[in-house]
């Protein structure tokens, strides 16, 4: 678990006396009045000490201030990684169903029409064959399109994570697993394939 960071304490303000007057010793006492004035400069070197200590520790608030928002742009950024990565799924699963939807229809219109043979209601359907063929190929097609850039933009934004980890840009304590999407879409191109070799090796039924 990553270490929870407390946010920093604000320094006090400074209620500092005010300034003392300029003193007016006697001048006919060089002594005198160069103690007088003596004195007078070290409680003004004291005041500005005093001063000088808050300002050094508004300059550390400000750079714990600072820290902070680095550990925050550093989370953001990693959870941007993992929205980004989101949405490449949900592009694939766009794919997925509109490969799903050519897949299912040219199957359906394949198996219509052989029914159709089989049972002596039409003589010929080879124009439905390659028809229903026509859309198994382009689903397959599309989803194969759809796995391969899945891939390729996965592995690139799997580097680029790897080295915003070593450079310290992001934490990367967060897992990075394996796509649900994609194992569904790799079990999709499974039944296509399945459903355009029973299409082109199981339909000489329907004549020449």
């Amino acid at each position: 678990m990553a270490e929870t960071r407390t946010p920093p304490h604000r320094p006090d303000r400074v209620s500092n006396p005010p300034l003392p007057p300029i003193p007016t010793p006697d001048e006919s006492h060089a002594e005198v009045a160069s103690t007088t004035f003596s004195r007078y400069r070290t409680g003004l070197s004291h005041h500005r000490t005093e001063l000088s200590e808050h300002r050094t520790d508004l300059s550390e608030y400000r750079t714990d201030l600072s820290g902070n928002r680095t550990e925050l742009s550093m989370r953001r950024t990693g959870m941007s990684i993992h929205r980004t990565r989101m949405s490449a799924d949900r592009t694939l699963m766009s794919e997925i169903r509109t490969a799903l939807s050519l897949i299912g229809f040219g199957f359906t219109v394949y198996q219509a029409f052989r029914k159709a043979f089989e049972a002596g209601l039409i003589a010929n359907a080879q124009s439905a064959r390659l028809f229903g063929l026509a859309l198994l190929l382009i689903g397959i097609v599309l989803l194969v399109g759809g796995i391969v850039r899945h891939v390729q933009f996965a592995a690139e934004l799997r580097a680029r994570r790897r080295e915003m980890i070593d450079e310290g840009l992001i934490h990367g304590q967060s897992t990075y697993p394996i796509s649900v999407t994609f194992v569904s879409a790799l079990a999709l191109l499974l039944v296509g394939i399945a459903a355009v070799v029973n299409a082109m090796w199981g339909g000489d039924f329907l004549g020449p």
